[in-house]
């Protein structure tokens, strides 16, 4: 099935920046939608950015202007870009990717990787 590897997570300094990543390493997806979420400790996980099959993209106004999602829909992966850091970006960062998997008949799905930390220290 699908299987999302999440890498690019580390410690780093107020106002540097990190890029995460995660790939589909089982079944390709037809992609809908391809997202990152994050979940601080004591906090509700919350979706940071997401970006549709068709390019449009939607952001968290607290990272707005600050982190950039983009994607490859064939290979079914997805990047974010994070500029400006700071200290409240601290949280395991998930990756979600929603389509169709061609299954006999076709299913769709919405998996999630195994989160990566990100932690700015100030």
């Amino acid at each position: 099935q699908v299987h999302l590897v999440e890498s690019g997570g580390g410690l780093v300094q107020a106002g540097g920046s990190l890029r995460l990543s995660c790939a589909n390493s089982g079944s390709i997806v037809i992609i809908n939608t391809m997202a990152w979420y994050r979940q601080a400790p004591g906090k509700q996980r919350e979706l940071v950015a997401d970006i549709t099959a068709g390019g449009n993209t939607n952001y968290a106004d607290s990272v707005k202007g600050r982190f950039t999602i983009s994607g490859d829909n064939v290979k079914n992966t997805v990047y974010l870009h994070m500029n400006s850091l700071k200290p409240e970006d601290t949280a395991v960062y998930y990756c979600n990717i929603g389509g169709v998997i061609m299954t006999t008949p076709p299913a769709r799905i919405s998996s999630w990787g195994q989160g990566t930390q990100v932690t700015v220290s100030s």
